[in-house]
């Protein structure tokens, strides 16, 4: 089976209905459109998400109310809300499914026909929407609550249908082989690959999630882990690569697709605080993202290290390593330390001769599980250069203060608000792995742009 590539050009969006307004540069699977977990994620939006992703957009639906399946005046957030809790499919799926049948999201105006037949059920290329049988399945509550429903019934009875997992298909000629029950119920619905294709685009422009720098994610099914870095995804090649930098417990479960929106970086391949070596023989101290010059070997010699554990690395390796301090023979804890005044009880993170404040006990516990906290006198203390600014939490760190309702994630050393529960949870962060520390502490960060899952098709905030 061959990908299709997406090559997307202002035309063919306008003409689909898709909205354009960020362009994909990830290919189409026909084998897995989207995840299971993605179509069945039927809280995955409260009403009020609905009713705010409706006015987000200059379609009729955020006005429209209409006589919903049980023959109730309901408005149209209601009725996409009520089918997706009673069905317990996505109602991102009947979002996309509206968008792409009808275009009903964007559309202000559109006909009759779109709203009694807004998700194309009972409507087929063979079918006559006069014909009494398709008749009864005619207008906006109906239309969305049967389509749903019959969703959760593919779900369910999979055996009744023509679409399998597992098996492949020639489907618009091209081999398919169908990957999950979500992919295959979108073929039971759409049996082409063309509107499939349509449904993909406009779910990729709307619902795909874009993960914060600093964020660690790994495939659903899969053992590989991955770093979030600067809009790639950049792949850990070893367990102490991922252990040596970061809490595996901060690891986020993602979807194929979501993955894929991301091109691969450059690998982590060593442990922090790895001795590298390029072709002009100097040796490096990797600490995070910095390497740091020895300049003499009796620097070396001086701080314990063995030329065995020295090892060989292209140019291009080391070049991915922004450059930090050098360390001298004056350089004390390149690797850092944690450091307490044994009488005022302060406690700094010391790092080649620069000592940094650390002002909150949380922060000491996310980002230094692993070292120990060593008392030393004033005196001591006062050899070390105090830095202007105090240590923050790590990247990817959740967070709030306790009078205010706002959550942040840090990413790239800035707070970034999580405008709301459904993108907290989309996301898959967890309540249990939030800090709650003084506004104080919140704003050592400083101030990033929100993240808001609902926002992403018209990019009123940026996630990137």
């Amino acid at each position: 089976m061959k990908n299709i590539k997406i090559l997307l050009v202002l035309v063919i969006l306008l003409t689909l209905g898709v909205p354009h307004q960020s362009i994909l540069a990830i290919d189409f699977s026909a084998n897995e459109i989207i995840s299971n977990g993605d179509l069945m994620e039927y809280n995955s939006m409260s009403l009020l998400s609905i009713e705010e992703f409706l006015n987000n957009h200059n379609g009729i639906l955020k006005n429209l109310r209409v006589i919903d399946y049980y023959g109730t005046e309901s408005s149209a957030a209601e009725i996409i809300y009520n089918a997706a809790q009673a069905y317990k499919i996505s109602p991102k799926w009947v979002l996309a499914t509206l968008q792409k049948e009808q275009s009903l999201i964007t559309n202000p105006s559109p006909s009759q026909y779109n709203l009694d037949w807004a998700m194309g059920y009972a409507v087929c290329d063979s079918c006559s929407v006069d014909d009494p049988r398709v008749q009864r399945f005619k207008g906006f509550g109906m239309q969305v609550d049967r389509a749903t429903w019959r969703i959760r019934y593919y779900t369910e009875h999979p055996e009744e249908f023509n679409f399998h997992v597992g098996q492949l298909y020639s489907i618009d000629g091209q081999d398919v082989l169908i990957y999950n029950q979500a992919t295959a119920n979108l073929y039971i619905y759409t049996p082409h690959l063309h509107g499939n294709y349509n449904f993909w685009l406009i779910w990729n422009r709307w619902f795909s999630k874009i993960y914060p720098d600093g964020t660690l994610v790994r495939q659903e099914g899969q053992d590989g882990v991955w770093l979030i870095d600067n809009g790639t995804r950049r792949p850990f090649w070893s367990k102490v690569a991922l252990l040596s930098r970061y809490d595996s417990t901060n690891i986020i479960e993602v979807s194929r697709n979501d993955l894929l929106r991301y091109d691969i970086g450059w690998p982590i391949k060593y442990s922090n605080y790895s001795l590298l070596s390029g072709n002009d023989n100097k040796v490096y101290l990797t600490v995070n993202n910095e390497k740091k010059y020895i300049e003499s070997i009796e620097v070396f010699r001086l701080l314990g290290y063995n030329p065995d554990e020295i090892i060989k690395v292209s140019d291009e390796e080391l070049a991915y390593y922004s450059d930090g301090r050098n360390i001298t023979i004056n350089s004390l804890y390149p690797q850092g330390a944690l450091l307490q005044d044994n009488k005022s009880g302060g406690v700094y993170y010391v790092e080649d001769g620069i000592k940094y404040p650390i002002i909150d006990k949380e922060i000491m516990v996310a980002n230094y599980p692993d070292y120990k906290l060593t008392q030393i006198t004033t005196e001591e203390l006062s050899k070390y250069v105090t830095a202007a600014t105090g240590v923050g939490f790590k990247d990817g760190t959740i967070i709030k203060a306790p009078e205010d309702s706002k959550v942040y994630v840090i990413s790239n050393g800035k707070r970034r608000w999580v405008a709301n529960e459904s993108t907290f949870n989309q996301l898959g962060y967890k309540w249990s792995d939030l800090f709650s520390v003084s506004e104080k502490v919140v704003r050592l960060h400083p101030e990033g742009q929100p993240l808001d899952l609902l926002f992403n098709s018209d990019n009123r905030y940026a996630t990137k």
